[in-house]
């Protein structure tokens, strides 16, 4: 598996994870039905932040994007968001994005990493973030409309570099 950065000439190909991901609405509250186009500008990020891909040849298996999670004097601390190819879950993706994420960050000066919205219901990420040394700060209350618990709660989760 190869992580790099992702070029205009990969988003057709991250396109149909980010569609699979969110239509299913089990972890991210990005609006649905989303052209390709529209889709685009929300997982595709400019400098200083960044979108990757992780591929096997010519398949793109996941993606992330990263950068600052705040403008201005909260630009120390780092975000990352990452989505993985659904027929690729559990096999390993998800770490290597984190992983990548994680040194990605560190290298460029950043203190920290925030998680602004982990669905508290969305174990296996929930699980691979203590993995990979985050805590849950909070938990906002039913901040997250599941379609099949209804109003979960949204886990703010940060690791400290």
């Amino acid at each position: 598996m190869e992580i790099r950065e992702a070029h205009d000439e990969d988003w057709p190909k991250i396109y149909p994870i980010f569609r699979a991901v969110v239509e299913e609405g089990k972890t991210y509250a990005f609006p649905e039905n989303l052209s390709l186009e529209e889709a685009r500008p929300w997982w595709m990020e400019k400098s200083p932040a960044v979108t990757v891909v992780a591929s096997e040849g010519d398949i793109v298996l996941g993606s992330a994007k990263m950068g600052p999670n705040r403008p201005g004097r909260g630009s120390h601390i780092a975000t990352a968001s990452f989505m993985v190819n659904p027929a690729r879950q559990g096999k390993g993706v998800g770490t290597a994005l984190g992983n990548y994420a994680i040194e990605w960050a560190r290298v460029r000066g950043y203190r920290g990493m925030q998680f602004n919205a982990v669905v508290e219901t969305n174990e296996p990420a929930v699980h691979l973030w203590k993995k990979l040394g985050f805590e849950v700060l909070t938990t906002v209350p039913e901040a997250f409309g599941h379609p099949e618990y209804g109003f979960v709660g949204l886990h703010v989760m940060y690791r400290n570099f």
